[in-house]
């Protein structure tokens, strides 16, 4: 399974994205501000420009890992229930370390990830909790049916004038 994100609206604190499976909105996305970075820079461009907690991930091509529990969200209830605390994991991000796709509403919820949810408010996603649930279903389906590559999800992230 590839999953899209296709990031719609950068804004000063911000990013709202639309993310995409089979060339189909899913939900809406929030991250922090991007700052141009890409995952053809150089690790030390990217940690040099990268504002900790405060800064959207590169965009390009990530391998999702479904089956590490979360050491900062693994024991939450809410995601213990939904997903046995096995959150979805970005892998090889240059600079960054633990970026999940999770529930939240503002920023100052993202840290680094990436939230879900419905863009209906200014600079927020409402919903987060029953998008994300939708989301981790399909994702965990198709790693089930071995739909990714090599049974993995694949999160290609675009800015908002290139298609990949």
């Amino acid at each position: 399974m590839n999953i899209y994100l296709r990031r719609i609206a950068k804004r000063d604190t911000y990013t709202i994205g639309q993310l995409e499976i089979a060339g189909q909105k899913v939900c809406d996305t929030l991250e922090d501000k991007d700052r141009g970075l890409t995952d053809r820079q150089p690790e030390d461009v990217i940690k040099r420009i990268k504002v900790h907690g405060e800064t959207a991930i590169p965009t390009g091509t990530y391998r999702v890992d479904m089956d590490s529990v979360s050491p900062r969200f693994g024991r939450n209830p809410y995601y213990q229930k939904v997903c046995g605390g096995k959150l979805p994991r970005l892998v090889g991000v240059k600079g960054f370390a633990g970026v999940l796709i999770h529930a939240g509403n503002t920023a100052a919820d993202t840290h680094g990830c990436i939230l879900v949810g419905e863009n209906k408010e200014k600079g927020k996603v409402v919903n987060s909790r029953a998008t994300f649930e939708k989301l981790y279903k399909m994702m965990h389906e198709a790693q089930k049916e071995g739909g990714g590559d090599n049974g993995d999800d694949c999160v290609k992230r675009k800015s908002d004038q290139v298609k990949t």
